[in-house]
């Protein structure tokens, strides 16, 4: 019988150390994947500007890179979001429905502002200018930043952006959106614009070690238990 219950617990000693080295293994990959997103990230940002259209057909292969473009903006058709912050304050960040020269529709967030004072007071929201203008800004997807909610992973805010303004707005857009840094007319230039994202590889390398320091521990104990069970047999 002790026999048996020595063998159950070497046996359950086993998977907790293959779930801890697998969990090793799947921390270790996920901070390898975030530091090469980030990697990429870094470097489009600094490359050159480049036309929208250029980078319409291949959409994801230009996440993060500055475009420029013109056509008009529809006043008439922009969303608040709400729960947005800058240095603390609360407020709301600005997406106003933008129509390029080839008929293409999507949103371009204009930057961030600060809730009024009381709930009932609406903020102070920049017109847009009317007529065609030249916009410049960084393309982006709702992919764009790493995604989840186990240890390292954080949500990303803008998730499912595109589909809530659509839904919202009733009208379609193309799976992209950008982030204004200025245009051909001043007011266009947002006082605070969209924020470039922190750029942390994330504590995965440190629970990737977290896991194998527990394989460890489980391997200590089980000798230890091991030991404790051998010895009053031989003093015995």
């Amino acid at each position: 019988m002790k026999e048996k219950n020595s063998l159950l617990r070497s046996g359950v000693a086993t998977l907790l150390v293959l779930a801890c080295l697998w969990a090793t293994q799947w921390q270790f990959q996920r901070g390898l994947d975030r530091h090469e997103k980030n990697s990429i990230i870094s470097a489009r940002i600094e490359k050159p500007d480049i036309e929208l259209m250029e980078a319409r057909e291949t959409v994801r292969e230009y996440e993060w890179r500055t475009v420029t473009t013109r056509g008009v903006f529809d006043g008439s058709n922009q969303i608040l979001l709400r729960n947005r912050y800058s240095e603390g304050k609360y407020g709301f960040e600005v997406l106003t429905r933008f129509t390029d020269t080839a008929g293409i529709n999507f949103w371009v967030d204009r930057g961030w502002v600060q809730a009024g004072v009381t709930a009932k007071t609406p903020p102070v929201v920049s017109e847009v200018p009317t007529g065609q203008v030249e916009i410049r800004g960084r393309l982006r997807l709702d992919s764009s930043l790493p995604q989840g909610a186990f240890f390292a992973l954080p949500a990303s805010k803008s998730g499912g952006l595109i589909r809530k303004l659509n839904a919202q707005s009733g009208l379609e857009s193309e799976n992209f959106y950008i982030d204004l840094i200025s245009g051909s007319v001043p007011e266009l230039t947002p006082d605070v614009p969209a924020t470039l994202p922190e750029l942390s590889d994330g504590p995965h390398m440190a629970y990737s070690v977290q896991w194998l320091f527990f394989a460890g521990l489980i391997i200590y104990g089980r000798l230890l238990i091991r030991r404790s069970e051998i010895l009053p047999s031989k003093q015995f």
